[in-house]
């Protein structure tokens, strides 16, 4: 087991599955006390019931603020300090589609989830973690963000505003001990996949020079340094997990 990890603690939404499972794992394995937020409070039982003694659950709305900051008030009430807060709830929404296709509602539950869920998360952390002088914020964007994939207008937009939402706030806490960054994944073999279009999966694969799909693995390496105290002259920025999609 890694020391890193031992005495430090970290909230990651969308723990239930996908992106958020996997870094949720390794912070426990690595002794970490972890608040684990999803809207699937089953799934994270069922996920989670093994590290009873440092994960805790929440089984929440992140686009509700006063749902999000309850749950965030009561992980600090027990552990005592937030030293990470990890973004990763996110969903797609329909793909496969033109523009003048989308349907607006579904536009904007992606928008919902996707920007204002990350918003409210860090809305609720920012403050303790202004306290200790000390913190690290880490947004899952997406290459979709950077590039705009066609037929997911939803999912493309909401993740060029959490990129530039990172970038605002890298800015403003520069100076406070708190770092803040985005990570812009390319395809990552997760279930989210599942429940995509294949035509789209193949558009989005074929634009990868490494011609593969990222791995969980790969994702919890790049995503564990971000947040590590060892990153600590690095805020604002997107990091790329593309397989060379994108090289900015």
């Amino acid at each position: 087991m890694s020391d890193t990890w031992k005495n430090r603690t970290a909230i990651i939404t969308g723990a239930a599955s996908g992106l958020g499972y996997a870094l949720s794992q390794h912070l426990l394995d690595s002794g970490a006390k972890v608040a684990l937020m999803d809207q699937n409070l089953d799934a994270l039982e069922k996920a989670f019931h093994q590290n009873s003694q440092n994960a805790h659950l929440y089984g929440i709305d992140l686009t509700n603020p006063s749902d999000v900051q309850k749950a965030v008030d009561d992980f600090i009430k027990n552990v005592s300090k937030v030293d990470a807060l990890v973004n990763c709830a996110g969903i797609t929404g329909k793909t496969n589609l033109k523009s003048h296709e989308v349907d607006l509602e579904d536009f904007n539950r992606v928008m919902a989830v996707n920007v204002t869920g990350s918003f409210n998360a860090f809305k609720a952390v920012i403050p303790h973690m202004l306290e200790q002088d000390y913190g690290r914020v880490l947004h899952i964007a997406s290459i979709a963000g950077k590039d705009g994939n066609a037929g997911m207008l939803a999912y493309s937009t909401s993740k060029a505003a959490v990129i530039g939402m990172t970038k605002v706030q890298g800015k403003e806490y520069a100076e406070t001990g708190i770092t803040v960054n985005a990570i812009a994944p390319a395809v990552i073999k997760t279930k989210l996949l599942e429940g995509m279009a294949p035509e789209q999966l193949k558009y989005m694969t074929d634009k990868i020079p490494m011609k593969r799909c990222g791995t969980l693995d790969e994702f919890v390496t790049m995503a564990s340094f971000i947040i590590s105290e060892k990153n600590s002259f690095s805020t604002g920025f997107t990091y790329d997990l593309s397989g060379g999609r994108a090289l900015y």
